[in-house]
């Protein structure tokens, strides 16, 4: 029997544990189980309530956007508008009030995805990894996964990816609308064919004229956004969490909807960001010229979780929610058996575990910019940073093929020419 081949060191499982469907199904269940009991305030964990967005923020929105307008006068109000879809979405179920169906929602949506990791993983050269980076992620989280409309987002964004394979209009479409949900899901395009861009063009304009034609402020979303500063959680905030040591005069302070930085230098450093935001997309683009050939079955969600994240690592905010947006591609990314964002992917469970100890468990000592706080920013954005040039490296070096033949390699001998080789 033949010793069996060398192994790539990016192609390796994520990570030792059990492997049977019956594992991962009950490690979901009583996870979900306990985060269910943290939202509804059962279980009470240290630091801020995380559920006081749904009562106070979410319901409220709800309750302007039933009058037929968007929250034209609220600068929290920063979302695309089919956002008001997820916002509204718990009207469809009456008889529960409006934060209890908002987590029922949440739930349900959690299931969806974990169904189809599970169900994508019953195919020939699939794992259950996928399932796996799921289930522990959303966990890690805490019970901040719950209060947000983000997981729904993500469900949206999984379903788009594993359908894709072979339904590129479908794709397409799926894209389309989780980016008028948040935005980010446009990134899913990035490799995707010409079918799927088409479809995700037409699908975006119908909802568009659909959400303009339903109420207006459609728009407003696109102003608001613009005037966010420096978030405390985000990379660029380091620099003020370390100026704060040296006597740097500047304050934190509730912001358009965050904990941001005021003061000097603020705008600049939210500048840089921006600018680090466009040499990732020129990278993205650089790679989707010189990216050739023939595609793993893996590629396309490799790309797109590069290039999420990428933008996470880069922007003015990271939210704890965002967190999210990486694990579900991360999981797509590891129902192949043999992808090779494994790396990746363990770095990014580690920094949502992180995430759930700056947010909400020592949220303050964040916000207060002491050792304890600078610690786990450094920590849960280094691992960010340290995903992101890793994804991005694997991504060029499984998808960009040399271009030009070496000078060392001999070439073919021409009709009618006699042959250099001896």
């Amino acid at each position: 029997m033949a010793a069996p081949g060398p192994r790539n060191e990016d192609e390796t499982d994520i990570m030792s544990i059990p492997r049977r469907p019956l594992a991962v199904a009950a490690t979901w269940a009583v996870t979900r189980f306990l985060l269910l009991l943290c939202a509804f305030r059962v279980l009470l964990l240290p630091g801020p309530d995380v559920t006081s967005d749904v009562h106070a923020i979410y319901q409220g929105w709800s309750q302007v956007l039933a009058t037929g307008t968007y929250p034209l006068d609220d600068v929290t109000w920063q979302y695309p508008p089919a956002a008001a879809l997820a916002i509204l979405s718990p009207a469809a179920l009456p008889f529960l009030d409006y934060a209890t169906a908002f987590f029922a929602l949440v739930f349900l949506a959690d299931a969806v995805v974990f169904c189809l990791l599970m169900y994508a993983a019953d195919r020939p050269g699939r794992s259950l990894n996928g399932a796996w980076v799921w289930t522990l992620g959303v966990a890690l989280l805490g019970p901040t996964a719950y209060a947000r409309y983000d997981l729904m987002v993500t469900a949206v964004a999984v379903a788009a990816l594993l359908a894709g394979v072979g339904r590129p209009r479908v794709l397409g479409a799926l894209a389309a609308f989780g980016a008028l949900l948040k935005g980010w899901p446009a990134l899913l395009l990035i490799r995707a064919p010409r079918r799927a861009w088409t479809a995700a063009a037409v699908s975006a304009a119908a909802l568009l004229t659909a959400c303009v034609a339903a109420a207006p402020g459609a728009f407003a979303f696109l102003t608001f956004q613009r005037e966010r500063g420096t978030e405390v959680e985000s990379l660029g905030a380091l620099v003020f969490h370390l100026a704060r040591l040296f006597g740097w005069r500047g304050t934190v302070q509730l912001n358009y909807g965050s904990v941001e930085f005021l003061g000097p230098y603020v705008p600049l450093v939210s500048a840089l960001s921006m600018a680090l935001t466009v040499l990732a997309f020129g990278w993205l683009l650089l790679w989707r010229v010189r990216a050739g050939g023939p595609m793993r079955p893996s590629t396309p969600a490799d790309a797109a979780f590069t290039a999420v994240l990428l933008f996470t690592t880069t922007s003015r905010v990271i939210s704890p929610q965002y967190m999210l947006w990486l694990v579900g591609l991360a999981a797509v990314c590891l129902v192949h058996r043999r992808g090779p964002m494994a790396r990746p992917a363990r770095l990014v469970l580690a920094a949502t575990g992180v995430t759930f100890l700056e947010f909400p468990i020592w949220f303050s000592h964040v916000v207060a910019g002491d050792w304890l706080g600078l610690l786990l920013l450094t920590v849960r954005n280094g691992l960010l940073v340290w995903a992101s040039l890793l994804a991005c490296r694997i991504l060029w070096r499984t998808t960009v093929s040399p271009r030009t033949p070496s000078v060392l390699s001999p070439q073919p001998a021409r009709a009618g020419e006699p042959s250099t080789t001896r």
